[in-house]
């Protein structure tokens, strides 16, 4: 059905629209990956073993994950902008929180609340945006989007390379705070309207609460897989799985739509391949920062310059890729992405100690560019798939499917450290075992992503 043409109040609400979520969408990543760069110095200060650094991302991904598809269902009900500036409020708090931070685990219970906060912003931004702007028009506002959360990415490793060699690990945190209440002033003042396309609707909260404890028992099992307490745990959570998914296929008004995995073809493997890309891709740059850093000796500032290599060709290619997936199958255009991403890992796989930085850039650049085709075209191919009332749920999914591979993919890289290193601090004498769980994790990242792109293919 052909919507009417948009008057210019509502040309002028998809502006700021556009411009609110494309502010928040830029804090989430740029706190994530400035973050992974002050790693080694966070691990220096507050005295921690490689395993409960690892926690410091991973229990950011791991809450992330757990509340996406239940607070896109709340937002569905509820309301999107509401669920929105309730995230943008949590995530003020818990930034500051963590910038005083007196040790490992309460700096790991703070990035919790962060990662919980990611997840009421990234489903209502993306479903905010799909609702306001019409389909002709819809590949261009994801592509913007989507780039501000690769400039996010580009200037975390960056500012907080800078900020963590000349101020400290902390200052990453104090200078996220403001940018917080600068979208919260503008949501108070300028996002008018509201978004909530199944008012009438129920919450299924016995769902609700099934779904969070089956993946926090898989997520938690998957990092602790290497003790008998991690393989009991995700056991518990395939079984969980399973009644989740007996009981979401009877309920009236399920958290989520199970069906739609079943009845549409083209949702269910764009997802899949959003899952697998980002566990595969997820540990570059975690894997980088440590190896740059302990192994090549290099000081942060010079790591995070290194590690944007990847994010500034996702910036530059991801625009045009959301222009062309308004005119040509999204489908394809993220099968090609995901192969380009496999040559670019392929490379990272045979790093030593002796490898020229000029390789690492160019392996960088090829991931990069991979990635920059594959994500807009492959979030319009899913918010493209479903009707309108599903568009909460759509990039709830979609978000869980990201935050879901971060998560997959700090659990790996934890799993190989936990068989090659072990829970002991880093240095000189372990540096060769990091070395090898590095070469690994890029080994296997290699296989997954030639998985990934028979399931991009296989959408079609």
């Amino acid at each position: 059905m052909e919507q009417e043409p948009n008057t210019p109040a509502q040309e002028m609400n998809k502006t700021v629209v556009l411009l609110i979520a494309t502010l928040a969408t830029f804090l989430t990543p740029f706190m994530g990956t400035s973050l992974i760069i002050a790693l080694p110095s966070i691990g220096n200060e507050l005295a921690v073993n490689a395993i409960l650094l690892s926690w410091i991302t991973t229990a950011y991904f791991l809450t992330s994950a757990m509340f996406a598809v239940p607070f896109g269902r709340i937002a569905d009900i509820y309301g999107m902008k509401r669920i929105f500036t309730y995230g943008i409020i949590i995530l003020t708090i818990s930034t500051f929180l963590a910038a005083i931070s007196p040790s490992a685990e309460f700096l790991v219970v703070t990035r919790a609340f962060q990662g919980v906060a990611s997840a009421m912003i990234f489903v209502t931004a993306l479903a905010i945006i799909t609702s306001v702007y019409p389909p002709q028009e819809r590949g261009k506002a994801i592509g913007i989007n989507i780039t501000a959360g690769y400039t996010g990415l580009v200037l975390g490793p960056v500012l907080g390379g800078f900020l963590t060699q000349y101020l400290g690990w902390r200052s990453i945190f104090y200078f996220i705070v403001p940018l917080c209440i600068l979208v919260l002033v503008l949501v108070w003042w300028k996002m008018t309207g509201e978004w909530a396309e199944s008012r009438d609707e129920k919450l299924d909260h016995w769902g609700t609460i099934l779904y969070i404890i089956m993946l926090s028992l898989v997520l938690i099992g998957f990092s602790t897989i290497t003790g008998t307490f991690g393989i009991v745990m995700v056991i518990l959570g395939i079984v969980g799985f399973i009644g989740f998914v007996i009981w979401e296929l009877r309920v009236e008004h399920p958290v989520l739509e199970v069906k739609l995995f079943f009845e549409n073809r083209r949702f269910a493997y764009s997802n899949l391949a959003t899952l697998i890309t980002y566990i595969a891709t997820f540990v570059v740059s975690f894997l980088l920062s440590l190896y740059l850093q302990y192994i090549k000796g290099l000081d942060p500032e010079v790591t995070g310059l290194f590690v944007v290599v990847q994010t500034f060709f996702m910036v530059v290619i991801s625009p045009f890729a959301g222009k062309l997936s308004d005119k040509f199958d999204p489908g394809r255009l993220a099968s090609l992405g995901m192969a380009i991403i496999s040559m670019g890992l392929l490379i990272m796989a045979f790093l030593t100690e002796k490898t020229s930085l000029y390789v690492i850039i160019a392996g960088l650049a090829v991931i990069g560019i991979g990635i920059g085709i594959f994500s807009a075209p492959n979030t319009h191919a899913i918010m493209g798939s479903v009707e309108r009332k599903y568009f909460g749920v759509a990039s709830a999914t979609l978000s869980t499917m990201r935050l879901l591979g971060q998560t997959f993919g700090m659990g790996l890289i934890l799993i190989v450290f936990a068989v090659y290193i072990g829970a002991v601090q880093f240095t000189p004498q372990n540096y060769p075992a990091l070395l090898t769980s590095i070469q690994v994790t890029f080994i296997i990242s290699v296989l997954l992503s030639v998985v990934a792109i028979f399931a991009s293919l296989a959408r079609k």
